[in-house]
């Protein structure tokens, strides 16, 4: 009789772990079949709440780029009018927020390409906005961009630097790319050819996959 239950009892335990693998493998597979649906859409595309851009050339060209567009904190700042503006002022565009000042040697080499840049592409869907932090205000902007040629860029002006803390800036140039719906998409810190052939083409690309987007 001992043996007998002892047989009984091995059964039992063989039988309750054949029904838990099974139990396993339905988990596991419908966990593939999940993550398989996570990773595209029904037309194929990438998931949504990732970067739409080229990754590669981003780097390539210096950005850091964000997994999935990030939400920006409320900036505030004023145009050459001294009207306060913030990013909501911009929304559908794509903005190149640039962030400099007068006093910064990198800065003032790379304004007129991104004047330049501006003159390319900028209108109705791109926008470079070059957000000074100069305490001297929009007077030191003016003089400096008259001094250079710039002639395709508004004035902005945040005499505080506030931005430049919110948006924890590492360093002056600090640059960010900024889809329509005012999101973070990647941001380049130091200064940077921005009216390059490539630079002009990738952010050419930035601004039609948004549109694709909408």
């Amino acid at each position: 009789m001992p043996k007998q239950r002892h047989e009984q009892a091995q059964s039992r335990m063989k039988a309750l772990h054949i029904r838990a693998g099974a139990t396993l493998l339905r988990c596991l597979a419908g966990l593939s079949l999940a993550l398989l649906l996570a990773g595209c859409s029904d037309d194929g595309s990438a998931p949504s709440g990732t970067s739409p851009l080229d990754q590669t050339t981003a780097e390539a060209l210096g950005f850091a780029v964000k997994p999935a567009p990030a939400p920006l904190p409320e900036l505030s700042f004023m145009d050459g009018q001294e009207q306060p503006l913030t990013l909501e002022n911009f929304e559908g565009k794509v903005v190149l927020l640039n962030l400099w000042a007068t006093w910064c040697p990198p800065c003032r080499e790379e304004m007129p390409t991104l004047d330049r840049l501006q003159a390319k592409l900028g209108g109705d869907e791109f926008e470079v906005v070059a957000l000074s932090i100069d305490r001297g205000g929009l007077e030191v902007i003016r003089d400096f961009f008259d001094e250079t040629g710039v002639e395709h860029l508004a004035l902005y002006n945040d005499p505080q630097g506030e931005t430049a803390v919110t948006l924890s800036a590492l360093g002056l140039p600090t640059t960010l790319l900024i889809d329509r719906e005012g999101r973070e998409l990647a941001r380049l810190v130091g200064a940077a050819e921005w009216d390059s052939a490539e630079m002009v083409a990738f952010l050419e690309e930035a601004v039609i996959g948004a549109r694709s987007a909408r």
